[in-house]
């Protein structure tokens, strides 16, 4: 997202078609997460984890040598198709080592990868682009992705497949309602999250005025707030699951329209967009834990399924996104969506909290007349 104007320009695209892009790799998390989840049931994790690492480290490799828009497109959703299914395992090997009352804090731990990725990694890999050219970037990324192999391969003890694991047993978490209203949530309510981040650069060029090289500078502001709500997201997931999604997404709606005012001056985008990213991060832990409640014999499945709920939001956010920008509407029209995608999403979550609510009140009564 940071190099979307030095990949568009090099390549002869416009910054909407360099927005599918964005939806390659969200497209392939997608197919991904579940697909590899479910292929590696019995595997045992650690080693599921390197092997997905390695993926990573090829498709991101792919992206630097891809010769035009068309390949580069491909080579894109290659490299989305290890994402989910990495972070959805890793969180399960996290919850496994933590203690009960510190699981969701364990998870945000390993969502902190993502966190300070925002922080220093776009910082650094939108640098690079900008003075060395975009297939630098995707170059980084690549060695980044063999050093993560060592670093797991070293540090992380082994975590045994869930016993009796089997693909059957993981597909099982797809017949539950609570799991498809989980995954609902992530890909509606975090499209606005994702139509704004999409579109960051030339936003922050053509409405706010500032120059290319303070783009950076603000992708880190971005990174500092996703850093604060995850940490602060895994405490408040342990409070309450609920209330933290709930609270998150109605935090985000006003910020996203918050944002097509402060968009036009420095220091109150600044501001807006840093808020805007803890309260979107803050979510991230809790709607992972729900998803693995919701599915405790399916837990690796359910897990990868949250990247591919939140890249459903990656992919529906940047389409949506460049639509309004091709209608002409400018780049604040994409904060507008986003808080129209936020509404809809605590819509649908409020309902699945209800209904769960209500099963377990007649699972009670059931139980109390037995």
């Amino acid at each position: 997202m940071g190099v979307l104007p030095e990949v568009t320009g090099d390549l002869g695209a416009t910054i909407p078609e360099g927005g599918h892009l964005v939806s390659a790799y969200a497209l392939g998390v997608v197919v991904g997460a579940p697909l590899l989840a479910v292929l590696g049931a019995k595997l045992q994790r650690t080693t599921l984890l390197l092997l997905l690492l390695v993926g990573v480290a090829v498709g991101n490799a792919a992206s630097a040598l891809a010769p035009g828009f068309g390949s580069l497109l491909v080579a894109r959703f290659a490299a989305g198709l290890p994402h989910g299914a990495y972070f959805g395992i890793g969180a399960v090997v996290a919850a496994a080592l933590a203690p009960p009352d510190r699981r969701a804090r364990a998870v945000a731990f390993v969502m902190l990868g993502l966190t300070i990725a925002n922080l220093l990694g776009v910082p650094v890999a939108t640098w690079l682009g900008q003075e060395l050219g975009w297939r630098t970037t995707y170059g980084f990324v690549a060695v980044v992705g063999l050093l993560a192999v060592a670093a797991v391969a070293r540090y992380v003890p082994a975590v045994p497949a869930q016993e009796g694991a089997t693909a059957r047993q993981e597909l099982g978490a797809l017949r539950r309602r609570q799991v498809w209203l989980a995954l609902l949530t992530g890909a509606i309510g975090f499209g606005g999250f994702f139509a704004v981040y999409s579109y960051i650069s030339p936003t922050l060029t053509d409405v706010t005025g500032t120059s290319e090289s303070v783009v950076p500078v603000i992708l880190a502001v971005f990174g500092v707030g996703m850093t604060l709500g995850t940490l602060v997201g895994g405490r408040l997931a342990d409070w309450s699951i609920p209330r933290t999604v709930l609270l998150g997404l109605g935090a985000n709606a006003v910020l996203l329209v918050l944002f097509t005012w402060t968009a036009h001056a420095l220091v109150p985008a600044a501001v807006t967009l840093l808020l805007f990213a803890a309260t979107g991060s803050a979510m991230i832990p809790a709607l992972q834990m729900r998803l693995m409640d919701v599915s405790p014999d399916a837990q690796s499945l359910a897990a990868a399924l949250h990247h591919s709920a939140l890249n459903v939001a990656n992919a529906l956010g940047a389409w949506l996104g460049g639509l309004v920008i091709a209608l002409g509407w400018g780049y604040t029209a994409p904060a507008a969506v986003g808080a129209v995608l936020a509404l809809l999403g605590i819509v649908v979550f409020a309902y699945s909290v209800r209904s769960d609510r209500v099963r377990q009140r007649a699972r009670a009564v059931e139980l109390a007349a037995a």
